[in-house]
Formats: C-alpha cells, sequence, structure tokens
C-alpha cells in the first residue's frame, strides 16, 4: 500500500473512532437526564424542592378555563411541582366527566402545563345535582355532567331528554344507555334539516328497547316519531315533506310516525264538539 492509500485508511479509522465516541457520549447524556429524572425528590437540591407552582397553563379543545383548572386541581398555596403527584391530579380532572382525556406535565422550575379534551354535549336532563335538582347535560357517550363553562343561548338549543332511569353511584351518574343512537338523529337533523331541529323540544327514549322508536315532542306540540332500524335521513326527508304539506292545516297534527317504513301515519287531535243548534229555551231575564 503506498503512502497515501495508509493515510487515508487512517484518516477513515480515526473518523470512524469520532464518530463512535460522539455517539457514546450522546448516549451517556440521555442516560445521566434520564437517571436524573427519576431521582426521588429526597435527592433534588432543597431550593428546587422548594420553589411553589406559580403558573397553571391550560390547553383545551373545549370551553374550560384556568379558574376551573384551579377550583379543580385545589393545589395547596406552596406546593412545588416536586410535591405533586399528576396521576392524582389527572384523576381529579377526570371525574368532573366533562374532561375525557387529560395530561399533565411539569415545567421546571414553577409551572403545570395540563391539556384536556372535552366532552361535547348533545342534549339536556333534570336530576339531583348535589342536593338540588339541575339541568345537566349529556354526552353522546351517555355520560352525564354539570356542563361548566357553555353559555345559556347553547345550552338552549340543546333538547331535553326523557324517558331514562339515571343510576348514580357516589358522585356520578352511570351513563345514559343508547345516547349513541340519539346523538346520531340529532346531529343527522342538525346538519341536514335545522328548521326542523330548531323545534324540537323533548327527546323521549321512554320506548326505545319495547318497540325500537325515538319520539321527539315539538314546541308546537307535534310528537315525532323515528325508527332506529331505518336510516334517520330518509325519515327526515319525509318528515320535511309532511311538514310543508301541513303547514296551512288549521292545527298541528298530534302525531307523525316515521318508524313504519314507506308508509308516514299522521293523526290530529280529534276537534271538540260544539252545539251548533241554539238552545231552544229563553234565558231568564233578571
Amino acid at each position: 500500500m503506498s503512502r497515501e492509500g495508509k493515510w487515508r485508511l487512517m484518516t477513515s479509522v480515526l473518523r470512524a473512532m469520532g464518530a463512535i465516541l460522539v455517539m457514546g457520549g450522546v448516549a451517556w447524556g440521555l442516560w445521566e437526564v434520564t437517571r436524573g429524572l427519576q431521582e426521588t425528590p429526597r435527592k433534588m437540591p432543597e431550593t428546587a424542592r422548594a420553589v411553589a407552582i406559580k403558573q397553571l397553563e391550560l390547553r383545551t379543545d373545549g370551553v374550560l378555563d384556568n379558574a376551573w383548572l384551579a377550583r379543580t386541581l385545589a393545589l395547596p398555596k406552596q406546593a412545588s411541582l416536586m410535591e405533586v403527584d399528576l396521576q392524582s391530579l389527572r384523576l381529579r380532572l377526570m371525574a368532573s366527566g366533562q374532561v375525557n382525556a387529560a395530561t399533565l406535565t411539569k415545567n421546571f422550575p414553577d409551572t403545570l402545563k395540563v391539556q384536556v379534551g372535552e366532552r361535547s354535549p348533545v342534549a339536556r336532563v333534570m336530576a339531583n345535582w348535589r342536593g338540588e335538582s339541575r339541568a345537566l347535560v349529556v354526552a353522546r357517550d351517555g355520560v352525564v355532567f354539570e356542563g361548566v363553562g357553555y353559555g345559556a343561548a347553547m345550552l338552549a338549543t340543546l333538547p331535553w331528554l326523557d324517558g331514562v332511569k339515571l343510576t348514580r353511584t357516589a358522585d356520578q351518574y352511570q351513563p345514559v344507555e343508547n345516547m349513541g343512537l340519539v346523538a346520531e338523529l340529532l346531529a343527522r337533523a342538525r346538519l341536514d334539516a335545522e328548521h326542523l331541529y330548531q323545534t324540537w323540544q323533548v327527546v323521549s327514549l321512554a320506548r326505545l328497547e319495547s318497540d325500537g322508536t325515538i319520539e321527539i315532542r315539538t314546541k308546537p306540540g307535534t310528537t315525532v316519531v323515528f325508527g332506529v332500524n331505518g336510516d334517520f335521513l330518509q325519515q327526515l326527508a319525509k318528515l320535511d315533506y309532511q311538514w310543508e304539506a301541513l303547514a296551512t292545516a288549521p292545527n298541528p297534527p298530534r302525531k307523525i310516525d316515521l318508524s313504519l317504513g314507506r308508509e308516514v301515519s299522521v293523526s290530529f287531535q280529534p276537534l271538540p264538539n260544539f252545539n251548533l243548534v241554539p238552545h231552544s229555551q229563553p234565558k231568564t231575564k233578571l
């Protein structure tokens, strides 16, 4: 091998050894960082453990704010990041029912970052909540929760839920069964028939298990029956046609049944009987 060839070989070997040393240094540094993070608070500097949490940073895809976060976590005034148990704090957030996912991160020296995902309400329900009758909200997965941060105008767009039995365990209600079907119907109506959805006042599940139907009581007083085994979009189209056809009727129909397949049953409230023949006996004059 020539002198130049030997030099090139030596240079390549030195470069390879340098790369190995760099990679080894990086690996050692990562291991030291990991070991340091796993150290118990007792081995941390006293000054680091004494720094109180000064900031709570909340990121959410819903309506919750920092005031709610502070109330829910209820951290002691002088609590430090080294003292708090992230798993316990996460359980506090999840207990509200409005939160379906939560991640907490310690950002030293004094910031606790919280990211949450929220459930969206699809209906309202009256229930006993902390000793008083209150309006709660129900998500599409059936979870019942207080509903913090929603405006009155937004809540007013949600129909009331009826025909369900709420089962309470500790400080929470068990999820309402079959809310997925209700949420699908309501979402389809809001998307494709907003003018009809705005008239819906009460959603009843009283006949869901027995008849496979969902009953909607509207503001004009008409009960609309949907079949859960049929296509909701087709049933809404039939309802829209019937609603337009009956717009000129003297009184709104009492019931529109869309659960009968191709047939649509429409019934009206019977008219009261009026005596059109004047009474033959004259009134007594006083």
